[in-house]
């Protein structure tokens, strides 16, 4: 049977293009549970007239882990100390992973950040209120931080969904399916995975991993 060359080039250039791509190592952030707040929402659960303390700085350029912290709850239990990321949003989000879900009792769907319609609201317990929420709880999509000039350092686009090898050499190694690929100067390099997709390949903050 005749090779069809142009789809023998396209296969040999996406090889190359793969294979020049793991070559680049991919830091780890692990994104423990954590909210954002609405102005609105902040100043019916801290107060009006007050401002989120910093409490330390994160990698993603711009946002800060905050002092503050609240509780959710769930027809089946609550958590709490779960803190927050700031400067403020437009909209309020509550990002859990699959296990804090079963924890407290709810459902909430795999969103991108941000993507906040028809998920699943929640009670949100602060120092000086309680709101309830229609929609906001969510459990984060993996996905790959990259500014421009390394999205293009590694041939890759905004939106693109790519494999990611993680654990590598070790008892726990496993390739992460479906990891979306986020493209911004205001970005740095950052594969972001929650816990409990952390502890299936016993990863820990700054480590690497590849695509592939």
């Amino acid at each position: 049977m005749d090779q069809d060359p142009k789809l023998a080039e396209k296969i040999t250039e996406e090889i190359a293009k793969r294979l020049e791509r793991s070559k680049s190592d991919i830091p780890v952030g692990i994104s423990n549970r954590h909210f954002h707040l609405a102005q609105e929402d902040w100043d019916a659960l801290f107060g009006k007239g007050t401002e989120p303390r910093k409490f330390r700085a994160v990698k993603q350029p711009g946002f800060w882990a905050a002092h503050e912290v609240v509780a959710i709850e769930g027809p089946k239990g609550r958590i709490d100390n779960i803190r927050l990321v700031a400067p403020h949003r437009a909209k309020t989000q509550i990002e859990i992973s699959k296990t804090d879900a079963q924890i407290i009792g709810l459902k909430p769907p795999i969103r991108d950040s941000g993507d906040l319609a028809g998920s699943t609201g929640v009670r949100i317990i602060g120092p000086k209120g309680t709101i309830e929420v229609k929609e906001g709880l969510i459990i984060a999509r993996r996905h790959i931080h990259f500014h421009p000039l390394e999205a293009k350092a590694m041939n890759i686009k905004d939106g693109e969904v790519v494999r990611v090898r993680a654990g590598i050499n070790g008892q726990r190694e496993l390739v992460f399916e479906q990891v979306l690929c986020r493209v911004s100067d205001k970005f740095s390099l950052e594969l972001h995975v929650d816990t409990d997709e952390a502890n299936a390949a016993w990863l820990k903050n700054g480590d690497n991993v590849n695509i592939v």
